[in-house]
C-alpha cells in the first residue's frame, strides 16, 4: 500500500470514528484541536474546582462503596471505584487546600479508607484493577499506592487504620525479591516485565517506615529504589518504565519513577540518590516547550514520541521539579514547574457541569492515546498536588518569580 493511500485510509477511519462518537466527546476534541491560548484561572480556582470533582467522582462511582470512580467519560459517564488510585488520593484529601475549612474533604477520606480496609485481601495486599474487574489477586503496585493512603490516615486520623498499613507493608517486604524487584504479584492489567517505576511502591513502604521504623519497611524502599536504578543510563533515562511500551513510556510512569527516586533520597539523605534524580529530572526537563507543553510519551533521547500532553504526567513531573528545586535551590527546575502548572491549568474548567468542572483530562488534546475522553481521578490528584507546592513556595518566596 502506498503513503497516499494509507493516509487517505488513515483519515477516512478517523473520520467514521469521530461520527460515531457522542456529542459531547466530539465537540470537546474539536474544542481543543482548534485552541491556540487558553486563559489560565491561577491555583486557588483551579485547585477549588479540582478539589470537588473529586468529590463528585466519589459521590458517583458506580459501585457506590465510598471509594473514587476511575474517571468520568464523554463516552462511557462514570466508573465503578478505583482503589489504587482513590488510595493515594487519600493524603490529598486529609491536606486539602491550607488555610481553608476542609472538614469534609476529611469526612471524605475517612469514607475512602473504611471502604479501603473492608477490600483488603488475605495476607494484606489489595486487588489490581477497578472494582468489578477481574481477576481479583493481590498486585504489588496497587498495595504500594493504597499503602501511602493507609499511612497518612495512621498519621492524620489515628492508630484504627495501622493494622491494614502493617499487613500491606508486610505483605510488601515478604514478596519482594532479593534483588530488591518484586516480580511475583504483577498486574494483570499491565504489560508484563520488570517495572522500575515501582520505585513509586517504594515511597508507601518509607512512608509506614515512618511511622513503624523497626519492621525493615525502610530497607525493603531502598533496596528496591538502588535496583531500579540499574536501569538509568548516563543521560537518566530509566529502562523498563512503561505500563506497555518501554521505548517510548508515559511521562505518568516516568513521573512514578522519579518520585519514589526523590523519595528515596528524602528519607536517606543519600547524595546518589540526588544526583540520580536531577539526572533524570533534568532530562525530562529538556523534552519541555516554552509553554509547558510536555510530550505524553518520550523517547530514550528525551524528545517528545507523540503530539499529544499526557496530563497526569505534566503535574507529577511538574512537582517533581519543584521538590527538586525545593532540595537544591535550581531555579531552571522552578521555572519549569511553572510553566507546566501553568499550561495544566489552563486545561481545567472552573464553571460548567459538575461531571466535568474541576476534573483534568488523561490527555490534551482528549483524544489523546493515555485515558482518551477521561478525566482522570489521578490525574486531578496529581494537579492539585502540583499547584499546591507551586502555591507554598510563592508565597515562602513572598512572591518571587510568579
Amino acid at each position: 500500500m502506498t503513503p497516499g493511500i494509507d493516509a487517505l485510509l488513515n483519515r477516512a477511519r478517523k473520520v467514521r470514528e469521530d461520527l460515531s462518537l457522542p456529542d459531547a466527546a466530539r465537540i470537546e476534541a474539536r474544542r481543543d484541536h482548534r485552541v491556540t491560548a487558553i486563559e489560565d484561572p491561577g491555583i486557588e480556582a483551579t485547585v477549588t474546582a479540582a478539589l470537588d470533582w473529586l468529590g463528585t467522582a466519589q459521590d458517583n462511582s458506580l459501585s457506590n462503596d465510598g471509594g473514587i470512580a476511575r474517571d468520568y467519560s464523554l463516552v462511557s459517564g462514570w466508573r465503578a471505584s478505583y482503589p489504587e488510585t482513590s488510595g493515594y488520593i487519600v493524603p490529598t484529601l486529609l491536606r486539602g487546600i491550607p488555610g481553608h475549612t476542609n472538614e469534609v474533604c476529611r469526612n471524605r477520606a475517612r469514607a475512602v479508607l473504611d471502604w479501603l480496609v473492608s477490600i483488603q485481601l488475605e495476607g494484606g495486599g489489595f486487588q489490581g484493577g477497578v472494582i468489578g474487574q477481574t481477576p481479583v489477586v493481590p498486585v504489588t503496585f496497587n498495595t504500594g499506592q493504597i499503602l501511602i493512603g493507609l499511612t497518612s490516615g495512621v498519621r492524620e486520623l489515628g492508630a484504627e487504620y495501622g493494622a491494614a498499613m502493617r499487613g500491606a507493608a508486610d505483605w510488601l517486604v515478604r514478596t519482594q525479591d532479593q534483588d530488591g524487584a518484586w516480580r511475583s504479584h504483577p498486574t494483570p492489567f499491565a504489560k508484563a516485565g520488570e517495572k522500575a517505576y515501582e520505585t513509586h511502591v517504594a515511597w508507601g513502604l518509607l512512608e509506614a517506615a515512618r511511622e513503624e521504623p523497626a519492621r525493615g519497611y525502610a530497607e525493603t524502599a531502598l533496596r528496591n529504589i538502588s535496583w531500579a536504578l540499574t536501569k538509568q543510563r548516563v543521560n537518566g533515562w530509566l529502562a523498563d518504565c512503561c505500563l506497555n511500551d518501554v521505548s517510548r513510556p508515559l511521562t505518568h510512569t516516568i513521573g512514578y519513577a522519579l518520585r519514589g527516586i526523590i523519595e528515596g533520597y528524602r528519607f536517606s539523605r543519600d547524595n546518589a540518590l540526588l544526583d540520580a534524580a536531577l539526572l533524570t529530572a533534568k532530562g525530562a526537563m529538556s523534552a519541555l516547550r516554552a509553554n509547558g507543553f510536555l510530550p505524553g510519551r518520550l523517547n530514550p533521547n528525551w524528545t517528545g514520541a507523540v503530539r499529544w500532553a499526557c496530563l497526569t504526567g505534566s503535574a507529577q513531573i511538574a512537582h517533581c521539579w519543584l521538590l527538586l528545586y525545593q532540595i537544591t535551590g535550581d531555579t531552571t527546575l522552578r521555572d519549569a514547574a511553572h510553566r507546566t502548572n501553568a499550561y495544566l491549568r489552563a486545561r481545567v474548567r472552573v464553571e460548567g457541569q459538575p461531571d466535568v468542572r474541576g476534573g483534568v483530562k488523561g490527555s490534551f488534546p482528549v483524544d489523546g492515546e493515555y485515558g482518551k475522553f477521561e478525566y482522570l481521578s489521578w490525574a486531578c490528584k496529581f494537579f492539585i498536588d502540583a499547584n499546591l507546592l507551586e502555591r507554598e513556595l510563592r508565597s515562602a518566596a513572598g512572591g518571587a518569580g510568579a
